[in-house]
């Protein structure tokens, strides 16, 4: 059975077991990574039906700059991005419109945005909307 795979990201392990198991509740398979290089590493390999991406305090820099890079992968900027944050959205769309201030192409926002703590029924919905069951 091709069970969708969805790559969760976060340095925080108490995080990466809780969306896990929200993940793996819901029928995906979790695939985990600690940081921005071993992210785009696993997107490579298992080429995720979604990513769930930690903004990473106190690195912002990491996830800010591994959502660049998903966007801007050809093989990999079709995927939907769930980022999951301890800062409010509004900062973190500043920050990704602040990496490219002489560039023409805008990075798109992601398709959705938790802020931490995430709620598991929450969490649930949005990747439902997202990742819609195949009959």
């Amino acid at each position: 059975m091709g069970n969708k795979k969805i790559l969760v990201v976060d340095d925080e392990s108490d995080m990466r077991i809780f969306v896990s198991i929200v993940v793996e509740t819901m029928g995906f398979v979790p695939v985990t990574a600690q940081d921005g290089a071993e992210a785009l590493e696993k997107a490579r390999a298992h080429l995720p039906d979604l990513v769930i991406l930690d903004v990473m305090m106190p690195k912002i820099d990491d996830g800010i700059q591994t959502y660049e890079q998903f966007r801007t992968d050809q093989k990999l900027s079709h995927i939907p991005i769930i980022m999951l944050s301890a800062i409010a959205k509004k900062t973190f769309v500043h920050s990704i419109r602040m990496l490219r201030p002489w560039r023409d192409a805008r990075i798109p926002e992601p398709e959705a945005y938790m802020e931490k703590p995430p709620d598991a029924d929450e969490l649930s919905k949005l990747i439902s909307e997202l990742l819609p069951k195949e009959n």
